[in-house]
């Protein structure tokens, strides 16, 4: 047997024993594969689709508080309120 022989035995079988394990798990070609039996579908429950709007908002406020915090202006802000912090604890004095 030359060694292309045994290179094309070898990919034949690791072929066959890929194509075994796909259909035993319900893999099947042009198919998306179930995760853990559970389709993939929209929520129906409507708790649970507000809960989710409801998280997308908190996430955008924090996003907008990650940006707008670290931003030239933001931290021009935080200067001119230590500056005038300054001045009224000199003031109080």
């Amino acid at each position: 047997m030359t060694g292309w022989a045994a290179v094309a035995i070898v990919a034949i079988v690791v072929w066959g024993i890929v194509q075994l394990s796909r259909n035993r798990h319900g893999v099947h070609r042009n198919e998306k594969p179930e995760r853990n039996g559970v389709e993939n579908r929209q929520w129906d429950d409507p708790a649970a689709r507000r809960e989710i709007e409801e998280l997308h908002e908190r996430i955008k406020v924090l996003e907008r508080i990650a940006t707008e915090g670290n931003s030239l202006d933001a931290a021009e802000t935080k200067r001119i309120s230590a500056e005038i912090e300054a001045l009224r604890d000199k003031q109080a004095d």
